[in-house]
C-alpha cells in the first residue's frame, strides 16, 4: 500500500473550491455524471464518474473551507473495493487563491499510477470549474495509460 500526493493552485478562494467538493451539483461540473453525497462524518460519498465507473466510500472529516476526507474505492472492483483507501483534500488560502493538496492513501501499488492519472485529470477539471469555466464531457481516454508507462 502506498500514497499519492498532488498539489494544485486554483484561482478561486477556498470557500468556492470547498463548495465544488461538497455540493453535488457543483461536484458534477468536474468529477462525474451523478452523485449521492452527505458531506458529514459517516455520510455517503458515491459518484458515478463515467456511467459505469462508480466510486464509493464514506466521509471521515469535513471542515468548511479547509478539508474534506473520505474513504474511496470502486464498486465491482476487488483491487480497490469501496472504502478501501482514503482521500484527503486540504485547502489553504493564498494570494493566488487556493492551494489544494490531495492525498490518497491505502492504494495497492499497482493502482497508484492509474489513480494519479485520474486525479491529475480531475483536479485540472476542478480548476476549470471553480474558476467559472465549463468543462467538456469526461473523456476517459485522457486518463488512459501512456505507452511510456506500459514499457
Amino acid at each position: 500500500m502506498t500514497e499519492l500526493v498532488l498539489t494544485q493552485t486554483i484561482d478561486a478562494p477556498p470557500t468556492v473550491v470547498f463548495e465544488f467538493l461538497t455540493e453535488p451539483e457543483l461536484l458534477l461540473r468536474w468529477l462525474g455524471i451523478s452523485a449521492e453525497m452527505d458531506p458529514q462524518p459517516g455520510g455517503i460519498f458515491r459518484v458515478d464518474i463515467t456511467g459505469g465507473d462508480v466510486a464509493r466510500g464514506a466521509y471521515l472529516d469535513v471542515v468548511p473551507d479547509k478539508r474534506v476526507s473520505f474513504t474511496w474505492g470502486w464498486e465491482d472492483n476487488d483491487g480497490v473495493p469501496p472504502g478501501s483507501s482514503t482521500v484527503t483534500i486540504e485547502l489553504t488560502a493564498t494570494a493566488e487563491g487556493t492551494d489544494l493538496v490531495l492525498t490518497h492513501v491505502g492504494l495497492p501499488e499497482d493502482a497508484v499510477a492509474g489513480h494519479r492519472r485520474g486525479w491529475v485529470y480531475f483536479t485540472d477539471r476542478l480548476t476549470i470549474a471553480a474558476t467559472g469555466r465549463t468543462n467538456p464531457p469526461v473523456d476517459v481516454s485522457q486518463i488512459a495509460e501512456s505507452p511510456e508507462e506500459s514499457s
